[in-house]
């Protein structure tokens, strides 16, 4: 796969997973596992964490 490819690839998947936890968070979800339930500042530190890998990505893909 050639490196721009990659790199578009990864923003998408990593915009898709920071969507998925910000929707998660405004819409207040509960998710178990294990019988746990995942704390909701997990999410939003994941919203953030994510969102700037998916930002880094993209920076990185418009640099070549």
């Amino acid at each position: 796969m050639k490196e721009k490819k990659y790199l578009i690839t990864t923003f998408v998947l990593f915009v898709a997973v920071a969507s998925m936890h910000f929707m998660r968070v405004v819409s207040g979800w509960e998710i178990q596992i294990g019988g746990g339930t995942i704390p909701m500042w997990l999410s939003w530190f994941a919203v953030f964490f994510v969102g700037y890998l998916a930002y880094s990505a993209f920076k990185l893909y418009k640099k070549k």
